[in-house]
């Protein structure tokens, strides 16, 4: 190694010097026993140069980024060693902009190796290889980069991750690479270096930091609308790789779910906090458009009763989505009966002042509903005691029913409060909730920094029917698919497990009143419909999830990562899935595409009471 290393500094002039820092710049050829880039990051996660200055690393700049908080540049040993688990490149963090360093250029570079762990060691991510503190000279300009090495379907194995050393809580950090068998190995054996996808097919939308998700396995879990479906814990979907913009973000291409950056998309990968190992793309190949149309779903007849979802995400008076909305409501779900809004804000939004009312906010979105063609709907909700329900601070988000007067009435009966939890009670043989609107034991503790389930009772042609909404505790602190710890831990669904307890004994306790109560259960559940969170909703078969009835292929309202998931859903009692002929819609209007209102899809459900 040491040979070839002098070898190569030989052939190389002196073009240039340049420091970053007021530390004396070596200005001769790297020394024989220079460590080369591949002895920095090794055969496992962590490098066996971690904490340890390393002198003359030679290297041919592949790209360099001054802005953000990670700025410097990457090397590539263009003479790679024959060891496929080893990777060639290596980012040099300078913390400010690189100055006097350009693509193409022949460097040696000085300092101290480090390990750095995008958002923190907490996070469970894994660590980012770094030479830190550097200097470094400028031994010839306008060398040829090296070849990106392609990513392709032949390429990323199908299996995910190795299981993690139990020895080490489950880390895979100090696991050799194998990178012809584990994607997240084989990745990890190209941090650093330059690297390229061919045609690749978009599965997550441009998003406003510039950032999209494709896939070099397009048949992977593949829906009919371009996506990657999320339909189990063991399919994590080896082919997707998030694409990051290494030049301006206004040449970054506004892409939909099933649009392909044709051509090659080459650059660095990266690994950073959210998503991963992902390509900082100097070269983005040309957006052609897959054609993707937002669906609308059939009106109800007037027979059915049609019951919707809809996460409305942080909406509140001050926002320019109303009318958005409001089309979508009335031409995409087609004016349902009932709808179940989530992340409703209070009358000033984000403003921590105590306000927790959302009688403009909705009122709002009422009139926008009637300016776009729709009927007049009535609402009913219950404000949050103030900061008591999660979300972003000062907005109280909290769910609210939209119903149409003119097809389905609500029955008031001793409206809740904040506080105050609803019961079951029996009004002339049938189950009836002690207060409509109400909240579902909002003192349990499943709820603390949460949203309180919402109850109410509504009347169909003559046949009462009980409405749950919920928004439960987020996945947020949830360890990514690419973390350090294989399998992820996901810490966030405890809190959830509790949730779904209680509102499946709420539930018992109505079908325990009356056998054959109608009961919908639906909202931002933030679980998958294959989950624990989603048993425990079902449990005892006194509720099931409406979007099984779907494909498996059909099944997504959210699209995270690249992968298309399901976090809404509608829950049915038995007497409305074995007697109601249901018809239950995915309606796919914003989470595959770049110019989305809100991050969910909404969901539509219609049935005969």
């Amino acid at each position: 190694m040491a040979s070839k290393s002098s070898a190569r500094l030989a052939a190389l002039t002196v073009a240039a010097v340049c420091s970053v820092t007021s530390t004396v710049v070596l200005t001769s050829p790297a020394h024989a026993d220079s460590v080369r880039v591949h002895d920095i990051q090794g055969s496992t996660r962590l490098s066996p140069y971690a904490g340890k200055q390393v002198t003359d690393v030679a290297g041919i700049v592949t790209g360099v980024r001054g802005y953000g908080s990670s700025r410097g540049f990457w090397i590539q040993d263009p003479r790679p060693d024959a060891d496929p688990a080893t990777s060639e490149g290596v980012f040099v963090f300078t913390g400010s902009t690189p100055k006097g360093v350009a693509v193409g250029d022949a460097v040696t570079v000085s300092g101290t190796v480090s390990e750095y762990v995008p958002g923190g060691t907490s996070s469970g991510n894994q660590s980012l290889t770094e030479i830190t503190r550097p200097t470094f000279t400028v031994v010839s300009s306008g060398n040829e980069v090296p070849a990106a090495t392609t990513v392709s379907a032949r390429s990323v194995p199908c299996a995910y991750a190795p299981e993690g050393d139990e020895a080490a809580n489950g880390s895979v950090n100090g696991l050799t690479l194998r990178p012809e068998k584990y994607a997240l190995d084989l990745y990890e054996s190209l941090e650093g270096m330059n690297v390229r996808v061919a045609d690749a097919r978009v599965v997550g939308a441009s998003d406003p930091y510039t950032e999209l998700w494709v896939t070099v396995k397009p048949w992977e879990n593949a829906n009919r609308r371009g996506g990657t479906v999320y339909g189990s814990y063991d399919s994590q979907n080896t082919g997707r790789l998030q694409i990051q913009s290494l030049g301006k973000p206004a040449d970054f291409p506004d892409a939909n779910v099933g649009d392909t950056l044709a051509g090659t998309t080459s650059g660095p990968l990266d690994y950073n906090q959210y998503g991963g190992y992902t390509m900082v793309a100097s070269e983005i190949g040309t957006l052609e458009s897959g054609g993707l149309e937002r669906e609308s779903t059939r009106r109800q007849s007037g027979r059915e009763l049609a019951v919707a979802t809809y996460n409305v995400e942080n909406l509140d008076p001050s926002d320019g989505t109303f009318a958005a909305h409001a089309e979508a409501i009335v031409h995409n779900l087609a004016s349902p009966d009932i709808v179940s809004l989530e992340e409703i804000q209070d009358n000033n939004g984000a403003t921590d002042d105590g306000t927790v009312a959302a009688d403009a906010t909705v009122g709002k979105l009422i009139d926008a509903i009637v300016a776009a063609g729709g009927p007049r709907y009535d609402w009913r909700g219950i404000d949050p005691a103030n900061g008591e329900d999660g979300g972003q601070p000062g907005g109280n988000i909290r769910q609210a029913f939209l119903f149409n007067p003119e097809r389905v009435s609500f029955t008031d009966r001793g409206a809740g409060d904040a506080t105050t939890a609803t019961g079951v009670t029996k009004v002339r043989g049938k189950a009836a909730l002690t207060h409509s609107p109400g909240r579902v034991d909002p003192a349990n503790a499943a709820w603390e920094d949460s949203r309180k389930p919402l109850a109410g009772e509504f009347a169909f042609r003559g046949r009462t029917v009980v409405v749950v909404a919920n928004h439960f505790n987020s996945k947020g602190g949830d360890q990514g698919l690419t973390a350090q710890y294989q399998p992820p831990a996901r810490g966030s669904e405890t809190q959830r497990h509790a949730q779904a307890k209680v509102v499946n004994t709420f539930v018992k306790d109505v079908l325990a009143t009356q056998k054959n109560a109608d009961v919908v259960v639906l909202g931002d559940i933030n679980d998958f419909e294959f989950s624990t969170t989603t048993r425990l909703l079902e449990d005892d078969g006194v509720l099931w999830s409406a979007v099984k009835s779907l494909p498996e292929s059909e099944r997504y309202s959210y699209v995270y990562q690249g992968n298309s998931q399901v976090l809404d859903q509608i829950l049915v009692s038995p007497s409305i899935r074995w007697g109601g002929r249901l018809s239950y819609d995915s309606v796919h209007v914003n989470a595959e595409f770049h110019d989305q209102i809100s991050d969910h899809d909404p969901q539509v459900l219609r049935f005969r009471p």
